[in-house]
């Protein structure tokens, strides 16, 4: 690979959009720093969803693997910001895109420190970067958040275990075990 060629994929970024709901402090909310950061593009309806975008969904069967990257790469990665409290009862909302499930990870922002699967928006942004094999930019994002290097201390192992899994069973397979590993009866 010539010099130049390297230049431009190491350029390369995934457009990260923000489906923005509202529904959290904005002084708080890791989605929004996003936006304001140019780290991510803000929508406001679920109709503004790229139709073959990769969305990140807690409802898909399928885990979000290194075989999403080109995927990602054409039409973006969307994270819907709001409260899960009121948003889990509408699957419908996660209907456009591709939904992607995120692996077992742990928390590292302070409403949620430690508590498996309770990731802030960036956390998600961050892992979804990491998995996909965008690590420069999953780093920039995390060192905008004060837990953004605590959270990727924290879940190394298992990044890097789900980021060199070739597919979403193979991440499937790798969560099982770094969750036998923490105890977890699986």
């Amino acid at each position: 690979m010539n010099e130049e060629s390297e230049s431009s994929f190491a350029d390369v970024r995934i457009p990260v959009i923000v489906a923005y709901f509202n529904q959290c402090d904005p002084k708080k909310c890791s989605g929004l720093r996003m936006i304001r950061l140019g780290q991510a593009r803000r929508i406001d309806t679920l109709k503004e969803i790229p139709h073959h975008a990769i969305v990140l969904n807690p409802f898909s069967e399928k885990a979000l693997s290194s075989e999403d990257r080109a995927r990602a790469e054409k039409n973006g990665l969307v994270i819907i910001d709001g409260s899960w409290n009121s948003l889990e009862g509408h699957r419908s909302l996660f209907k456009r895109g591709i939904g992607r499930a995120l692996p077992f990870l742990v928390a590292a922002n302070p409403v949620n420190y430690g508590v498996p699967t309770k990731l802030s928006s960036s956390e998600a942004v961050i892992a979804s970067l990491w998995i996909l094999g965008f690590k420069g930019q999953a780093l920039e994002i995390a060192d905008s958040v004060k837990w953004g290097p605590a959270f990727l201390h924290i879940n190394m192992e298992r990044l890097e275990s789900y980021a060199n899994a070739r597919s979403s069973k193979e991440v499937v397979e790798a969560q099982l075990k770094a969750m036998r590993k923490l105890g977890y009866d699986v």
